[in-house]
């Protein structure tokens, strides 16, 4: 059984992607598209991090870790390729 802490924090998380994902369907431009989906890259990063720490298991700590670093390529890539940076 997951421990209330963990059960809270979880809430969190998902209020948190929720108005995240708010922010991408809203978003008047794309810059603001594209910080909605870093954010949610982000907040996916937190719940793995807490899934991890709930179920005492580490290798979603390493998982985490390997998503994090691929999401802030993409945010690299996408960033680039508004600049015109990409043909």
């Amino acid at each position: 059984m997951i421990e209330p802490t963990f059960l809270y924090a979880s809430l969190i998380v998902m209020i948190a992607g929720f108005l995240s994902v708010l922010r991408i369907l809203l978003g008047p431009t794309v810059p603001d598209r594209v910080v909605g989906v870093d954010t949610l890259n982000t907040l996916v990063v937190a719940a793995m991090i807490l899934l991890s720490a709930a179920y005492d298991r580490t290798i979603y700590i390493d998982i985490a870790i390997v998503y994090a670093l691929l999401s802030y390529i993409g945010t690299l890539a996408i960033a680039r390729y508004l600049q015109g940076g990409l043909a």
